[in-house]
C-alpha cells in the first residue's frame, strides 16, 4: 500500500497495490497489523457503514462532536465520488481548508480522515457505493454539520449547483464562521 500525504496534516490517501491478470485484480484493502504504520497514528476501527447514492447527491459536511468524534477510512466500491474533508481543528494552521480527492471503484483509493474534520462527498457517476470504517460508534446526539456550499470554504463539488441533491438536514447546517469548534 502506498501512502500519499495531502496538503492537510493527518489526511492521507491510501493507494493499494493491485495484483491483476486476465481474470481481473486482487488487492488488500485493509490490514489491521499495518494500519497504524500506514497512517502514522494508532486507530482502532469499530464500525463500518455503507451507502449507495445516485449522481448529484451530496452527503455532508458531517462530523460527530466530542467525545463521539470519529476518524474515518473511506472508499468507493461502485462508481465515483469527490470526497471532501474540512479541517475543524482549532489550533491547526489549515483550519477551514479542505482536501478533495476523487475516489472510485477504478482507482481503488482510500482516504483517511482523522478526528476533527467535517466530511462529505458528491456522487459523480450514475451511482456510487461508498464504504467507510469509523474509530468510534455513531451517536445521533453528537451529530454536527457545516453548510455544503459555505463561501468561506468554497468547495468545488464538480457538479452544477442546480444538479446537487441534498437531504433536508443538510440544507440547514451553520456556516463555518457561525461554528465554534470543539476540536
Amino acid at each position: 500500500m502506498n501512502v500519499i500525504d495531502t496538503n492537510i496534516s493527518g489526511v492521507k490517501i491510501l493507494q493499494p497495490q493491485l495484483f491483476g491478470d486476465s481474470r481481473g485484480y486482487f488487492f488488500e484493502s485493509f490490514r489491521l497489523d499495518q494500519i497504524d504504520d500506514l497512517l502514522g497514528t494508532h486507530v482502532e476501527f469499530v464500525q463500518e457503514n455503507q451507502s449507495r447514492s445516485h449522481r448529484g447527491v451530496v452527503r455532508g459536511l458531517h462530523f460527530q462532536l466530542p467525545p463521539h468524534a470519529q476518524a474515518k477510512l473511506v472508499r468507493v466500491v461502485e462508481g465515483s465520488v469527490l470526497d471532501v474533508a474540512v479541517d475543524l481543528r482549532r489550533n491547526s494552521t489549515t483550519y477551514g481548508q479542505y482536501v478533495a480527492v476523487e475516489l472510485s471503484a477504478d482507482n481503488c483509493r482510500q482516504l483517511f480522515i482523522p478526528r476533527g474534520f467535517a466530511h462529505g462527498f458528491a456522487v459523480l457517476s450514475d451511482f456510487a457505493t461508498f464504504i467507510y470504517k469509523c474509530d468510534n460508534y455513531y451517536a445521533p446526539q453528537a451529530e454536527g454539520g457545516l453548510m455544503w456550499n459555505d463561501p468561506d470554504i468554497n468547495i468545488d463539488w464538480q457538479l452544477p449547483a442546480n444538479q446537487i441533491i441534498l437531504s433536508d438536514k443538510d440544507l440547514h447546517h451553520p456556516l463555518l464562521h457561525q461554528f465554534s469548534t470543539p476540536f
